[in-house]
């Protein structure tokens, strides 16, 4: 889990840098090699590109997109006969703001998931789809929390809980208009039930045929039980559990994600709750735990931590600051340029910037120098929230204290 919640992280950082790029003109490439491609097949077809590319019009986009072919071109002797085993995507071009000025930059990206089409294409901007797909977990889950009166139907997409539809029925409704026989009454109620029951369904097979994994069924009382019984559903989807809660709205969708761990064990919401509240309860009864960055700093530096704990979330960044006249560096944490301007004039003297980069990365990196693992925590979910809002983000378990 630690790898890949790193892996999507740095796959998410390096598509927000390329989405912000684009070209003056349409000359802007990106070339997507599916895995175990032979190599060869993708180099020509680049120099079929190049040679078509003597047709454009304009001297400055021909000249910028036959130097970033040639580029790739290059690039690609560096990776033998066949594509790596998860493929290649490659992003190359005249990224300049400066209409005077050219330079021709080269991504090269191997996704933690396989590339199975083989693309090319040239435009103003660099062609991401098919790796910000890779960014949606593969597997959803359908929930339905249910009583007589009313029905929330969401979606569990990795650590994201997202709600699709609202029923209300007036089934229950304790209402008898006068001159009804009893035997009527309660058909009539049995009737409201089963159409309940059949618009549930309905809400259903519109939203998880052919795109969950499968239904938790959750709710207060036997409604949900009965519902089950009934099936009003298409076949094809799968009820893979069926769970007690207490509301039926927002809350109850919460409860049926939070007693479903043995059901959707693999799901990120899952393991990152159960991650979270590990680390909590080890920060609470003064276990092996901490959190800040200089105690987190301090045991990774040390090898002191086991496991990183980072919220993607954290938006601060790591300054080295130089004093030219006496060339004294001190490092400061900052969240904007305005607090690092405030924070310099602070300082006093002659200081510049010598470096600026991300705490996320620098700490990141500062772990993975000393062999920890690294746990990438989301910022969407109730218990990543709590971890960046009353732990700043930033924690670690430890060997010993």
């Amino acid at each position: 889990m630690a790898e890949h919640s790193k892996e999507r992280y740095e796959l998410k950082k390096q598509l927000a840098y390329l989405r912000g790029l684009s070209g003056s003109g349409t000359e802007l490439i990106s070339v997507y090699i599916p895995a175990g491609q032979p190599i060869h097949e993708t180099a020509n077809k680049l120099r079929e590109e190049a040679g078509q590319a003597s047709n454009i019009k304009s001297k400055s986009t021909r000249k910028n997109v036959g130097d970033a072919l040639e580029k790739i071109i290059h690039h690609l002797k560096a990776y033998g006969n066949t594509a790596p085993p998860s493929g290649l995507a490659i992003f190359c071009g005249n990224v300049s703001d400066n209409p005077a000025k050219v330079d021709i930059e080269l991504f090269a990206i191997q996704p933690p998931e396989p590339i199975n089409v083989s693309i090319y294409r040239c435009d103003s901007r660099f062609f991401l789809e098919p790796l910000e797909r890779m960014l949606e977990t593969s597997d959803s889950y359908g929930i339905v929390v249910m009583d007589g009166r009313e029905c929330t139907i969401a979606e569990l997409r990795g650590t994201t809980t997202r709600i699709l539809h609202r029923l209300n029925s007036t089934a229950h409704a304790k209402i008898r208009k006068g001159g009804q026989s009893a035997r009527r009454y309660e058909r009539l109620i049995e009737e409201s039930i089963e159409l309940y029951y059949k618009r549930v369904g309905e809400a259903m097979d519109r939203y998880f045929v052919n795109t969950v994994k499968g239904v938790i069924i959750g709710g207060p009382g036997p409604t949900k039980e009965n519902f089950v019984k009934m099936a009003p559903f298409n076949y094809q989807i799968k009820i893979l559990g069926v769970v007690d809660t207490g509301y039926t709205d927002e809350y109850g969708v919460r409860e049926v994600v939070a007693k479903s761990s043995e059901i959707i064990s693999e799901q990120e919401a899952v393991k990152e709750r159960a991650l979270v509240e590990r680390f909590i309860k080890e920060v609470v009864s003064g276990g092996l735990a901490t959190y800040g960055e200089s105690e987190v700093r301090r045991a990774l530096e040390t090898k002191q931590a086991s496991q990183l704990l980072i919220s993607e979330g954290l938006t601060y960044k790591r300054v080295k600051l130089k004093d030219t006249a006496t060339g004294e560096e001190r490092y400061i944490t900052c969240k904007s340029p305005q607090e690092l301007e405030s924070r310099i004039n602070g300082v006093g003297g002659s200081v510049q910037i010598e470096e600026e980069k991300a705490l996320i990365d620098d700490l990141i990196e500062l772990a993975e120098a000393n062999g920890i693992d690294v746990e990438v925590v989301s910022a969407n979910t109730v218990e990543g929230a709590q971890f960046l809002g009353s732990f700043y983000g930033i924690g670690a378990f430890l060997r010993y204290k």
